[in-house]
């Protein structure tokens, strides 16, 4: 695959999260194997569930395997881990070696999924109305959605003026936005989403209207300050998302003070929770 041409995005099938990259090139998705069998089979252990059906397959000869790529994604524990991909096709084939009731709505919305992302290649605004839809659905209101949708533009704004000041690295951003988040919450991004209950869910789509306000907050200072100070490299540059982070700190405080409690809440936005490892659905 050719590396420029990929885009790493993570779709949803009936509440499971099925990592993928999308080939503007070849304009196919390229699927997790794993999460997709979780998906398809519930297994509490999809990835041997996978090696196991992997290996008998490739004694049957299935050429499905052979057609497997690797590539790197991020796992569930935050870490960049090798995963078995497919493309539409392969996983097509897959599915006929998984017995699951689930294949056929699973195929249904392989095919619509293929034919939304080709469309927002050539009309970008269908992927931002579906974003809309997605919040809507779960209960967001718009002025949430409105800020959120701020959030990330001005978020990859902050990440594009890091890179300009020597910031090359994924864990890189990492450090420096914990930065923030540790001055004004006093936490780092995981600790924050282990205060709310979940792990691998979106921090900021699990925030209140004050908390989101504040993280923007945060980095739209850092932005600035980075504009006038000119840091470079990290360490540089972790010293501005500290004074970034001690605006929002700032606000936070005289907020509390007025409102007479704390602006960060426990609460999240999920319909499940985490016990023992498992999810279990609330009615």
């Amino acid at each position: 695959m050719n590396q420029n041409k990929l885009e790493t995005i993570s779709n949803l099938f009936e509440n499971n999260e099925i990592r993928s990259i999308w080939d503007s090139e070849k304009e196919d998705y390229y699927f997790s194997v794993v999460d997709v069998i979780a998906a398809l089979t519930e297994s509490d252990d999809p990835s041997h569930y996978w090696r196991t059906l992997k290996s008998r397959m490739i004694k049957e000869g299935n050429e499905t395997v052979t057609n497997c790529d690797t590539f790197k994604l991020k796992a569930k524990d935050g870490k960049m881990r090798s995963t078995d991909m497919l493309d539409t096709k392969g996983i097509l084939r897959l599915i006929e070696s998984v017995p699951s009731v689930k294949a056929e709505p699973f195929k249904i919305w392989l095919a619509n999924l293929g034919g939304e992302r080709i469309d927002e290649v050539f009309n970008p605004e269908i992927a931002i109305k579906r974003a809309i839809n997605y919040y809507r659905q779960r209960g967001y209101s718009d002025k949430w959605i409105e800020t959120r949708l701020k959030g990330i533009l001005d978020r990859n704004k902050l990440t594009d003026i890091w890179q300009s000041s020597g910031i090359k690295e994924d864990y890189e951003y990492g450090i420096l936005t914990n930065e923030i988040y540790k001055e004004w919450s006093g936490m780092k991004a995981s600790e924050y989403k282990e205060f709310k209950g979940i792990r691998k869910e979106s921090l900021r789509d699990n925030m209140s209207d004050i908390e989101i306000a504040l993280t923007d907050l945060g980095e739209i200072a850092t932005r600035e300050l980075v504009k006038v100070h000119k840091p470079y490299g990290l360490k540089q540059n972790k010293e501005i998302a500290k004074m970034g982070g001690n605006v929002s700190k700032v606000a936070k405080e005289n907020l509390e003070q007025k409102l007479g409690k704390s602006v960060i809440s426990n609460q999240n936005n999920l319909n499940y929770q985490y016990v023992e490892d498992k999810k279990q659905i609330k009615n």
